[in-house]
């Protein structure tokens, strides 16, 4: 065959005569595009090419037929607008060849650089009276340009399309395309293989084994993507099908934020790429930065694409001013600007050795993480983001062939989807779980004769708030109210209505109103809020001063408690109803007398088995009061908890007497984080108080803790801070709270600079640790209180 001859009706290919017949609708139309795909793709040395066919209602070109070797195929567009930039409508535009200087054409050229390594030329396929669409094909970047014999190569196949399709639907067959495209193999149009010592991708000299081999690595990492719910998952999947088969020797992803570049996750022996990338401003000129800005991919021995060093793709273009013709940026592709000036830029550097004899130092690759638009096929006015970067380090230099360079870039692509979706959803978590714990207390009231601590666990499934809630209200008297209630639901209207039952409760319980009254009250309001949501609600009013305790619930668990002796028992009351319920029988309550030492257990649903309570079981397990903290029976209690969908709230208090008609030794203090004599202030506080209390030989190793403890909260928590002291029985406790949810750790002494620098603020706690009889941190409210406790010598059970 030469270039005159034209497709024919029914085309012999590599598998034969394409069998067309009047029971399979567009069989004719098929056999047409398929010999034309196969003559273009072959006739001017292309990886690829496609037939693009208006629609019926003329709004838009869908694509036919894609013929070629893979990767290659996937990198055209399946539709397109008539206005969009891409070279197949524009060429039906200008009604004249458009040819590729761009692969991305809705992105701002900005440097020389080609996410995808194609360069395309398109021409109408259109008559006078008759409009049917484009004929496109795809190169290498590094074959040659299209001149001026390509143009009229490509034109004259398409003439005898056209004469064709005109034939075609004067016989009445309709020229129109499919939904999606029908993809064919073409042999003999796949790039020239890597030699063997570089190959990493198929079987060498086999046509078609590299770009299968590829995509099958693409597909693979597309469905792991998919399952990905971590940071973890991303990571590993990465590893798994891009670092290990590329032979890389470390890998690390990292989010773009706050103008600077965030580390996510990493393998391998990537230390050396962690400190490059983690908090690399995007503005600067490191190889990471400029891959994000340039949306292209970069290696770190030179500004330029991968496998660099091909001759400009558009030689001999004519110029866009010229009658019939028009050079543009254009399609094929998504996520990279292309060359702003052919003959500019390190295009023409020679291309390195990556083979034995090649230079062994060490390189690095640095892939944008951004959306591909041509995988979508959506209209979008702007350029997909780019939300990060995934960086590749090699022992040596490495040179990245085009079909190669291509499926990189498209797991880059899948990769930026996967990361923008985890970050969307743990955003969202933690909105959630913030505004969750902005409605529960900043910190729990500060009581003489009954101490408590709480503990709130969110929902297990990302993006699911709960309605639980927890407070402890102190009353002018000795009286304490302890509530702890359970809003139906696991969305954010369940915790806007337990912030508004939280307030309701709070005020009537400062008002004087016991338990009963307060519970039937706020039934009464519930349903003016608007909303058709229950809730459940236990409300405990201790009288510290005689140990009576008056329990109301609305449709809740029964509180627990563990008296001295280790017994335990239920705080019985009538049940009621829930809140919101219309009912007209009053609520009920029920008194019970306490003795110093009891604790008291108030939770909700989550924190044990739909079918039975096993809480008191759990309580019974735990261990005799005398061996166990308040803090430590806490952890224990949510941590033994069963597995649930729902949010648990837990708040326990401890009823400590009278002390023997000993005024009680609780005090504290209020620091703020900008105050320069905070730390000082604090040890002169806890100083005094001791001196009081008449346990001054406990002060100089108590102050040195103290100066560590709110130290270690100015600085790392950058909030107000409170310090507590309070003597129980022959226990001191020290309490410092702060807003910072993240628990100090200890760091270990390190021989190296770098260890030193870690280990530097964390030394501190081992004075603590040394010093104090025990310590440990736990959530409060909105933060945490890092607490410790200290033997009174000579003090025996019933206090100092």
């Amino acid at each position: 065959m030469d270039d005159r001859s034209a497709p024919d009706g029914v085309a012999p290919g590599p598998y034969g005569r394409i069998q067309t017949s009047a029971g399979e609708p567009g069989g004719e139309l098929a056999a047409v595009l398929y010999r034309a795909v196969h003559q273009t793709a072959h006739r001017l040395h292309a990886v690829a090419a496609a037939v693009y066919l208006l629609t019926p209602d003329g709004g838009e070109l869908r694509a036919a037929m894609i013929g070629g070797s893979p990767p290659s195929v996937l990198t055209l567009p399946g539709r397109m607008t008539l206005d969009s930039p891409y070279a197949s409508a524009r060429a039906l535009a200008f009604g004249g060849p458009a040819l590729l200087a761009d692969p991305d054409p809705l992105a701002d050229p900005r440097h020389d650089a080609l996410a995808y390594p194609y360069t395309v030329a398109s021409v109408p396929l259109e008559r006078e009276d008759r409009r049917f669409g484009s004929l496109t094909v795809l190169r290498t970047e590094n074959g040659d340009g299209y001149d001026e014999a390509d143009r009229r190569r490509l034109t004259r196949i398409a003439d005898r399309l056209v004469a064709l399709l005109c034939g075609l639907q004067d016989r009445g067959v309709a020229v129109v395309p499919g939904t999606l495209p029908v993809l064919v193999p073409v042999f003999g149009t796949e790039p020239h293989a890597v030699p063997a010592a570089q190959a990493v991708w198929g079987v060498p000299g086999v046509p078609g084994s590299s770009g299968m081999t590829l995509l099958y690595a693409l597909q693979r990492l597309t469905e792991m993507l998919n399952r990905a719910t971590t940071w973890e998952h991303v990571v590993g999947a990465a590893e798994f099908c891009l670092m290990a088969p590329l032979g890389a020797r470390a890998l690390a992803l990292a989010s773009a934020a706050e103008g600077r570049l965030w580390v996510l996750g990493h393998s391998g022996d990537s230390a050396a790429l962690v400190r490059e990338l983690h908090g690399t401003a995007l503005h600067s000129g490191a190889p990471a930065a400029r891959a994000l800005r340039e949306r292209a991919l970069f290696d770190s021995g030179a500004p330029a694409p991968f496998g660099s060093g091909a001759p400009a793709p558009f030689g001999g273009a004519p110029d866009p001013s010229g009658p019939g013709a028009s050079v543009l940026p254009e399609p094929g592709a998504s996520g990279a600007p292309g060359p702003a000036d052919a003959d500019a830029g390190p295009r023409d550097a020679p291309a390195r050795d990556a083979g034995p004899g090649g230079d062994a130092t060490p390189a690095a690759a640095y892939l944008p993480l951004v959306g591909s638009r041509h995988v979508e096929d959506l209209p979008m006015a702007e350029a997909a983001p780019v939300v990060g970067v995934c960086c590749l380090s090699f022992d040596g230099p490495r040179v990245f062939p085009p079909e190669e360079r291509a499926v990189l870039t498209m797991m880059a692509g899948r990769l930026g989807s996967a990361v923008q979706r985890i970050e969307l959803s743990t955003g969202r978590r933690a909105l959630v779980e913030g505004m969750q714990r902005r409605l529960l207390p900043a910190a729990l009231a500060d009581t003489p004769r009954l101490t408590t601590t709480a503990r709130y666990r969110p929902a297990p499934t990302a993006g699911e708030t709960g309605g639980d809630w927890y407070d402890v209200i102190t009353m002018p008297d000795d009286r304490v109210v302890l509530v702890l209630g359970d809003v139906e639901g696991h969305t954010l209207e369940s915790a806007a209505v337990m912030g508004q039952l939280r307030t309701a409760v709070a005020a009537y319980a400062t008002e004087g109103h016991g338990p009963a009254a307060v519970l039937e009250r706020t039934g009464r309001l519930l349903p003016r809020l608007g909303t058709e949501l229950l809730a459940t609600c236990c409300v405990m009013a201790v009288d510290t001063g005689t140990g009576a305790a008056e329990v109301a619930l609305a449709g809740h668990p029964a509180p627990l408690a563990r008296l001295p002796g280790g017994t335990v028992r239920r705080l019985s009351a009538p049940a009621n109803v829930p809140l919101g319920v219309r009912v007209r029988e009053p609520y009920g309550a029920r008194e019970h007398t306490l003795p110093p030492g009891s604790v008291l257990v108030l939770y909700s649903d989550g924190l044990h088995e739909r079918d039975r309570d096993d809480v008191r079981e759990r309580l019974d397990a735990v261990g005799a009061p005398a061996d166990t903290g308040l803090e430590h029976l806490a952890d224990r209690l949510l941590q033994d908890a069963p597995a649930s969908r729902d949010d648990a709230a837990l708040l326990l208090a401890r009823y400590e007497g009278t002390d023997s008609g000993r005024a009680p030794r609780v005090a504290g203090m209020h620091l703020h984080r900008r105050d320069l004599r905070a730390v000082r202030e604090a040890r002169g506080f806890v100083r005094e108080r001791l001196d009081d209390w008449g346990l001054a030989d406990l002060s100089d190793d108590l102050t040195l803790i103290t100066s560590e403890l709110v130290t270690n909260a100015l600085v790392h928590a950058g909030s107000d801070v409170d310090v507590r002291l309070r003597v129980t029985g022959d226990r001191l406790r020290l309490e410092v709270r702060d807003a910072d949810t993240d628990p100090p750790v200890p760091a270990a002494y390190s021989l190296t600079e770098e260890g030193s620098a870690r280990a530097e603020h964390g030394r501190g706690l081992y004075l603590v640790d040394a010093l104090a009889h025990t310590w440990n941190t736990s959530p409060s409210g909105r933060g945490k209180t890092v607490w410790l406790e200290m033997d009174i010598p000579g003090a025996d059970g019933g206090g100092a």
